[in-house]
């Protein structure tokens, strides 16, 4: 599984439009949300596109574009975005190599039967190809939001803000030490 502020793999597949995009496309210009879907035209699928779309201008804003991932062909993807009037970008992994690259091809097993699924997760890359957040298993139900959170208000990493902190506490604990020895 990909972690936090690992270099994203690098990605080429078609669009939509049968256009070749790639992660190079966006270096040093824009950030990536790229989330990996299921299938087109389900309703958790569509759910997600269109709570992006709704905050599609929000993004932008913050210099960020969406791309949506799935194992649907081109023609698939421009039906989806026909249809729900969609405005993210969609990337057709009809072979897989994103998906298994991204580490969301997995195994489930549903009514006692085991099959390979996306299993639906989001990363944010910046301006400069790092990961800067990395969710696997999310929920459709307000992940948008979510993720335009997490690109308003960045977290910082966990074991650097602890590390940080145990720094600044051995530092504060050195003047301490340092102050008593001087005060004998």
């Amino acid at each position: 599984m990909l972690e936090k502020l690992q270099p994203a793999p690098m990605f080429r597949a078609m669009n939509q439009n049968s256009q070749l995009v790639s992660l190079y496309d966006f270096a040093g210009d824009k950030n990536i949300v790229l989330y990996f879907y299921p299938k087109d035209d389900t309703p958790g699928c569509t759910i997600e596109a269109n709570d992006f779309t709704a905050l599609s201008d929000e993004f932008a804003k913050l210099d960020t574009v969406v791309i949506g991932v799935s194992k649907d062909t081109c023609a698939c993807h421009v039906d989806f975005i026909n249809k729900y009037n969609l405005k993210v970008e969609l990337l057709a992994d009809t072979q897989g190599e994103m998906c298994v690259n991204y580490g969301v091809w997995r195994e489930r097993e549903k009514n006692g039967v085991k099959s390979m699924h996306i299993l639906r997760s989001t990363f944010i890359i910046d301006k400069d190809g790092i990961l800067q957040d990395v969710a696997y298993g999310v929920n459709h139900e307000g992940h948008a939001q979510a993720t335009l959170d997490k690109l308003k208000n960045p977290q910082p990493e966990t074991e650097e803000a602890e590390a940080e902190s145990d720094a600044d506490a051995t530092a504060e604990a050195d003047v301490a030490s340092e102050a008593e020895s001087t005060a004998e």
